[in-house]
């Protein structure tokens, strides 16, 4: 049997937040306070989609928004451990469940080389439509009241691992790697001989920290750099 790697996206696999860093592309790459104070909280999808009209209403372009999005930075050590994954296909199966959409992770992943690594992406579908002004669509509906509306990567998990046996395919230990508040759904549901990796620092080693007693007790391993997380799989998989 293999091992399942799930990875979040911003601010574990790339060192920032994907659309937050979009905002490069609007004039003075800034977005003017009414824009801002429309955020409401756990309807962040619904929110981008204004920031990615107004980047629309100045004229900005699909190929000035992936050759900006092609700047944002892996977190140290990633690539590697991303390399590293593609090349132990044979034991290793990884999938990335995250609040940010089709594009922006698509093109991230193509610009670093590191595609062939990674065998599904579950997040909010992206397109431009026909006056060329980006869309982002929410992923799915959902019953979680701890998630946010568009996006509960414990169903999304749940679905991909429900799947995967229909057709033969069994993960002996999933290993998740995640920084957010909105990993800690997903967290809740893995075994006691899975392995959970937050990133220091983050909002999801603080909740793990305050939620231990209430988990399965997967085995919990912090981690600053892909360097680390590499050390811990390749332990997993000799």
């Amino acid at each position: 049997m293999k091992t399942l790697v799930v990875f979040d996206f911003d601010h574990t696999l790339v060192d920032g937040n994907s659309d937050t860093w979009v905002i490069k592309c609007a004039p003075d790459q800034c977005i003017p306070d009414w824009l801002k104070n429309s955020y409401q909280k756990g309807r962040w999808t619904e929110y981008m989609g204004r920031v990615l009209t107004y980047l629309g209403d100045n004229a900005v372009s699909r190929d000035t928004v992936r050759s900006v999005m092609e700047t944002l930075p892996f977190t140290d050590g990633m690539i590697d451990l991303l390399k590293f994954i593609a090349s132990n296909k044979n034991c290793i199966d990884c999938i990335i469940i995250s609040d940010s959409n089709t594009l922006f992770i698509d093109w991230i992943l193509q610009a670093a080389g590191v595609q062939a690594a990674v065998d599904r992406v579950f997040t909010n579908p992206a397109r431009f439509d026909e006056r060329g002004y980006m869309i982002v669509e929410c992923y799915h509906s959902h019953e979680c009241r701890q998630c946010p509306v568009n996006l509960c990567k414990n169903e999304v998990l749940d679905e991909f691992l429900k799947s995967q046996s229909q057709h033969g395919v069994e993960y002996h230990l999933i290993c998740y790697i995640g920084d957010g508040g909105n990993d800690l759904c997903p967290v809740k549901s893995l075994k006691p001989s899975d392995l959970v990796l937050p990133r220091k620092g983050y909002a999801l080693e603080r909740l793990l920290t305050k939620s231990e007693s209430e988990l399965l007790k997967p085995r919990i391993v912090v981690w600053s750099d892909g360097f680390e997380i590499m050390n811990e799989i390749t332990a997993l998989i000799e």
